[in-house]
């Protein structure tokens, strides 16, 4: 199917200000660790878009729990093709997989229970069923504290066994079921969903797509699920997953405070709702303002994003055109086109270059599986060496910039190679930092290099984290 591009406008044409939009733009620059990209829709018309350099708008981004949404509306449609209800017990597409014995709790818990958030848990079951060989027996083998539907639990698992229902009903995972009833008719070309080692998509994460298709996911619940004339997702379905379910009020920020749907949360705007992921991926649904925000970034904390959009955008929607042209309009354009994010402060040059470039550093074992290093200035180029799983090293090569952004790809301190962008500068006359840009996740990496007579003091430190590190890594390597 040919993709149809979203239409494009002037903001003043949808009734809002491009001041509005440069304030948000700007004040995201001043204060927010670091924004991705962003897409604002009106009317179904974008009115504004931007990628923070070395981001792109053809590049799939991790969304981590934004997968969710996605899950929900699988599940929908299994529920409108008659394979399913929200009613049916849990137990019953998990027979052999069961306790020999099944508590009330657990007897009760229904579909319902698993989209919302609201399975009888005291504890997120995710770390646990993630350690076992058979995750759906170690999610039906633990506790059901709680009465379910009447306790709030943020659980991943809940979502990672929708995900296995649903390939047990269809014999397809997610991203099978999903890829001609929602992923093509919206024209998100090339998902990808990473998946558990016994084939199933995980549900509650994993999903990697563009800002703009989020974008199109989001408008599509905005118009109730049509989408070009065709009724994608029932419109009931739209209406009782994006409502309040459950309460939710203990959660720890007031936009996560508002009630949870069915695998989407609630918003403070009157009648808004999104789906979201961890480090600030975000789809926000504004149906009083007919308006959609698409969000990718890599910030520890959430909340600072979402009210920057309630400050700047919010109060700015006005219900008709606006005079055309003001003087915010070619601002804004300049800012949108010049994006970047910064690249690491400091010196190109260094005396001590000279010194260490080419010099082999070799490391202790150490949980990273790095064996050695070396920088030539010359060719802008760090040579590594992980140890593999034969227990050899093998070697591998990164490039960087000097106050600009090198793309490449990297195997440093990830499990599979990532795309990155590089760019590099001496911060002190002895120590030389090279910003790793993970250009398709919410991370960046950063390696501090301290040389030190015939060793090299080698520091490794992330932007974000799901539990906050004692201090970043610090291995000493020796010449060689």
């Amino acid at each position: 199917m040919t993709k149809q591009p979203i239409p494009r406008s002037t903001p003043e044409e949808q009734g809002i200000s491009s001041a509005a939009i440069l304030d948000f733009v700007t004040r995201a620059g001043q204060t927010i660790e670091s924004l991705h990209s962003f897409m604002l829709l009106r009317h179904g018309v974008v009115v504004a878009e931007g990628w923070w350099s070395p981001y792109q708008p053809d590049a799939a981004h991790m969304l981590f729990s934004l997968s969710k949404s996605f899950t929900s509306t699988a599940v929908g449609l299994a529920v409108s093709e008659g394979l399913l209800t929200i009613e049916d017990p849990l137990i019953k597409f998990f027979p052999a997989d069961a306790p020999g014995t099944i508590s009330p709790n657990l007897g009760a818990m229904q579909i319902r229970h698993l989209l919302s958030m609201s399975t009888g848990h005291a504890l997120d079951t995710t770390e646990h069923i993630m350690q076992s060989r058979n995750p759906f027996q170690a999610f039906l083998e633990l506790p059901v504290e709680h009465v379910p539907g009447t306790h709030f639990v943020y659980n991943s698992g809940a979502s990672y066994m929708l995900a296995a229902i649903i390939q047990k009903l269809t014999g397809q995972t997610l991203l099978e079921y999903l890829t001609p009833r929602l992923f093509e008719p919206l024209g998100i070309k090339t998902p990808v969903w990473d998946t558990h080692p016994n084939g199933v998509n995980f549900g509650g994460w994993g999903l990697n797509i563009t800002t703009e298709d989020i974008a199109r996911f989001g408008q599509l619940y905005l118009q109730k699920g049509a989408w070009h004339g065709r009724q994608l997702i029932p419109a009931g379905w739209v209406e009782a997953a994006t409502a309040k379910q459950i309460a939710n009020d203990d959660e720890g920020h007031p936009d996560w405070q508002q009630g949870y749907g069915y695998q989407f949360w609630r918003c403070r705007p009157a009648g808004s709702y999104r789906g979201d992921g961890a480090f600030g991926q975000f789809c926000v649904v504004l149906p009083e303002q007919d308006a959609v925000l698409a969000i990718t970034s890599g910030c520890q904390e959430m909340q600072p994003i979402l009210q920057l959009a309630w400050d700047c955008l919010l109060p700015h929607f006005h219900p008709s055109v606006l005079p055309a042209n003001p003087p915010a309009a070619d601002s804004l354009a300049r800012v949108l086109a010049n994006l970047s994010l910064p690249v690491p402060a400091g010196m190109a040059q260094s005396a001590e270059a000279a010194r260490v470039s080419g010099k082999v550093f070799t490391f202790e074992a150490n949980r990273d599986g790095l064996h050695s290093l070396s920088l030539d200035f010359d060719s802008k180029t760090l040579t590594y060496q992980l140890t593999g799983r034969t227990g050899k090293p093998i070697k591998h090569s990164l490039r960087f910039g000097l106050g600009k952004w090198v793309k490449g790809r990297s195997w440093l301190r990830t499990f599979v190679p990532r795309k990155v962008a590089t760019s590099a500068a001496w911060t002190a006359g002895d120590t030389f930092t090279l910003s790793m840009y993970l250009v398709e996740t919410p991370f960046t990496g950063t390696i501090e290099l301290r040389f030190v007579g015939q060793q090299v003091h080698a520091s490794f430190s992330n932007n974000v984290y799901f539990i906050s590190p004692d201090g970043p890594t610090q291995l000493v390597g020796q010449a060689s």
